[in-house]
């Protein structure tokens, strides 16, 4: 018998207050927060030092430096990785728009190539034909905590002579042959924001196992400055530089949640398999894969829709609209992460970052196009997917996957009576 959707007027599936935010804040948070507060270094105080330290050794890295953001720490790669002026950063075409900006931020031009759609990841056998004379480092992007395969990269890094910059801001713990990402490429930058498995509220880290490497970000860091805040400083600017410094309460408040990180990503796995056993055999939906050699931390809990299994033929988009706002009314927290394709923000199409059409028409720059129709595949992925964050995370459990995933099959197998073209255009 069918059920009546809550969007139209039926019972909702899932309680108000059933799916509990994220983080969940205890005693443990509040005593290092509170600490923090009662010592007199506001600033770059002692927390950010040892924030540094136990990161660095959570995730086995040699030097780790925290930001007030993982968009900090990315451009710090881009500049420790001396990309400068005009110079190449090969990007994937769909990731949060940071992964590219930041290329931009040191006046470096992004090159965009398609995604794998069944990893969501970067296709790693389209970088090589994206590769010119101008090309200086890859960005790969972990995307929800699935990391990319990074043997794939390095073999093409080094025929090329690339840097290789990691960013892991969804990717706390993943790991690929049984190695932690942040670990593989030249650096790599985290990002510790509200959604993030690691969250301070705002902040984030950058991380090397190279001493060069690790100095020259340092340099960024701290307003070009060659002598940071825990050396005596002479205040001179030597390269260009930008204030990236953590201040001491969001670093206690980071050093307070990762204490509780390994549990967290533990309860995500089994919170994520979960639903994927309750969404098995679900008519019209591709669930997200994890590839053999690969460990996904699950961020981000992405799944997408194939409209044709259901007689849809027009824009893939209004379906998917309509079925993920039928799904919200049943209680579940789901949404659009990144509702278009990198190549199609504005600063792209119009090729004028600073004025003037710089940094692409910097004399030192090598022409670029970004045609959005060439990334069929991000464009797809783009169309058909939603997903979550919160409803699999602490303190939720795997009653609450599985209720998430009822709600999902409770609109799909009710779908004929929803109005799409309606729901999915308002």
């Amino acid at each position: 018998m069918a059920e009546k959707l809550a969007i139209n007027g039926g019972m909702r599936l899932i309680p108000e207050g059933f799916i509990k935010p994220w983080p969940p804040i205890d005693d443990v948070d509040i005593k290092y927060v509170v600490d923090s507060l009662k010592q007199t270094l506001h600033a770059f105080g002692p927390n950010c030092r040892e924030f540094e330290k136990e990161f660095a050794s959570w995730n086995g890295n040699k030097f780790a430096i925290t930001t007030n953001s993982g968009t900090a720490a990315l451009h710090m790669a881009v500049a420790a990785c001396d990309c400068g002026a005009g110079d190449q950063v090969i990007v994937p075409a769909y990731s949060w728009s940071s992964s590219a900006t930041c290329v931009l931020h040191h006046n470096c031009i992004p090159v965009f190539v398609d995604i794998d759609f069944d990893t969501m990841n970067i296709d790693t056998k389209k970088i090589e034909s994206a590769i010119t004379e101008k090309t200086k480092a890859i960005i790969v992007v972990h995307l929800h905590g699935l990391a990319v395969n990074m043997d794939d990269v390095l073999s093409i890094a080094r025929k090329y002579n690339l840097k290789v910059i990691e960013d892991c801001c969804q990717a706390h713990g993943a790991e690929f042959k049984g190695k932690k990402v942040g670990l593989w490429g030249d650096c790599a930058a985290f990002s510790f924001n509200q959604n993030k498995c690691l969250c301070s509220g705002e902040g984030g880290m950058f991380v090397t196992d190279n001493e060069e490497i690790y100095k020259k970000a340092l340099t960024l860091w701290s307003f070009g400055e060659t002598r940071t805040p825990s050396e005596k400083r002479d205040y001179h600017a030597y390269a260009l530089g930008w204030m990236y410094r953590n201040n001491d309460l969001t670093a206690a408040f980071g050093r307070a949640q990762l204490t509780k990180l390994d549990r967290y990503l533990e309860i995500q796995r089994e919170n994520a398999s979960a639903l994927t056993e309750e969404l098995k055999g679900t008519k019209g939906i591709i669930l997200p894969y994890e590839p053999p050699n690969h460990r996904h931390n699950w961020y981000n809990y992405t799944i997408r829709l194939i409209p044709e299994e259901f007689g849809w033929k027009k824009q893939p988009q209004i379906f998917r609209n309509a079925v993920m706002k039928a799904i919200q009314a049943e209680g579940a927290k789901v949404s659009v992460w990144q509702n278009f394709i990198l190549p199609r923000m504005t600063v792209f199409q119009a090729k004028n970052a600073y004025g003037k059409g710089c940094p692409w028409s910097c004399q030192y720059s090598k022409p670029v196009v970004y045609d959005p129709d060439t990334y069929v595949v991000a464009q797809r992925h783009t169309d058909t997917h939603f997903g979550m964050t919160e409803p699999l995370r602490a303190p939720n459990n795997v009653e609450v996957a599985k209720m998430v995933g009822k709600a999902i099959k409770k609109v799909l197998e009710n779908i004929d009576s929803l109005d799409i073209e309606k729901l999915g255009t308002s």
